[in-house]
């Protein structure tokens, strides 16, 4: 009898992976080694446009002579359309055979519009009309969470991104759970509707990596990586005892603890093709961690070092309007802002 992977053996205990990509030749072996679901964003779709020229270019030509009169923005937007169908089309044999509640590929709105609730809401109908399984990703920001709320009610499953802590992710799931029941009441069935909740588990590290170099703070680097354990933790504490209906999403992968401190929770693990054939060939014992405390002493550090921590870890360390302007938010858009006129400019250089 053939060896299950280490990636086989993460679905095996309840926790769902996804391949943090739409790539295609990725998705395609993520597939067959149990993945149920991917995600993208404009910054994924461009570099799997730099890792496949060969596919990608011709296409890019295709679609600027097809539309003589578009503008480098709508260019981008045809092909993240193009790439993101034929991405949920390799998902679609997950959707159908699990009756809806898998197999979704997320596409994100444009950051652009992060303060825009109804743009977000307009294009987020846009995208979810472009497959049967796909989920529409905004940002856990204030216009974000009122765009989700509002997809919800419409009967679209939604995905939070830009999202770091345990403030944002509570509020999201509220505001989700407002939507379904409205969607409810306007007599839409919500049995398909899969709402997800991103943390950034690698992105909240980031931000107290990046606090302790600028504050001299005196602690051991690698510790810091326990923070976000801690955090999507206790966010998943209170997802169960509230009974959310959406799903926590772990994402932005920097060390082996991201995946396996979370494995065996009802939990969705997003990882890019290159951590998650890492996990496969690593030998680490797939073993359920995610009711395993993080270490009292380690927590009980990070709430004395570092302020940011406990706003990211407290259920009331934040408010609603304070989520804009956090560190990992403010680097967080910065990239997806700079990605995004990178995405443009190549297109450019194409057109003229």
């Amino acid at each position: 009898m053939t060896q299950k992977s280490i990636m086989q053996q993460t679905a095996e205990f309840g926790s769902d992976w996804w391949n943090d990509s739409n790539d295609h030749l990725e998705l395609q072996h993520a597939y067959k080694e149990g993945a149920v679901g991917a995600t993208s964003n404009p910054v994924i779709t461009l570099n799997s446009v730099k890792s496949h020229p060969n596919i990608w270019i011709p296409e890019i030509d295709e679609i600027i002579i097809k539309n003589p009169t578009a503008s480098e923005d709508e260019i981008v937007w045809v092909l993240i359309d193009k790439v993101g169908i034929k991405a949920a089309n390799i998902l679609l044999p997950v959707y159908k055979n699990t009756n809806g509640q898998k197999g979704k590929l997320s596409l994100q709105v444009s950051p652009k519009y992060y303060r825009n609730a109804d743009a977000m809401v307009e294009q987020g109908k846009y995208l979810a009309s472009l497959a049967t399984n796909i989920a529409v990703k905004c940002p856990a920001l204030p216009a974000g969470i009122m765009a989700m709320e509002e997809l919800t009610a419409m009967g679209v499953s939604v995905n939070a991104t830009v999202s770091f802590t345990v403030p944002q992710a509570v509020q999201v799931a509220e505001a989700i759970e407002r939507g379904l029941a409205k969607a409810e009441k306007d007599g839409i069935n919500t049995e398909n509707i899969t709402p997800y909740i991103t943390i950034m588990v690698g992105r909240i590290d980031d931000h107290l990596k990046r606090q302790q170099k600028e504050h001299n703070i005196d602690f051991d680097p690698d510790l810091i990586n326990w923070a976000s354990i801690a955090i999507f933790k206790n966010a998943y504490s209170i997802f169960k005892k509230k009974a959310y209906k959406s799903k926590l999403l772990a994402a932005a992968f920097r060390c082996d603890l991201h995946w396996k401190e979370i494995v065996g929770g009802d939990v969705i693990i997003s990882m890019p093709y290159e951590w998650w054939n890492r996990f496969n060939e690593s030998g680490i014992e797939v073993i359920e961690r995610i009711n395993n405390p993080v270490d009292p002493e380690i927590v009980r550090a990070l709430k004395e070092k570092f302020v940011d921590f406990n706003r990211a870890y407290n259920e009331d360390g934040m408010t609603v309007d304070e989520f804009e302007s956090f560190g990992a938010t403010i680097h967080t858009m910065n990239t997806f802002f700079d990605g995004y006129d990178e995405f443009v400019k190549l297109i450019r250089r194409r057109m003229i």
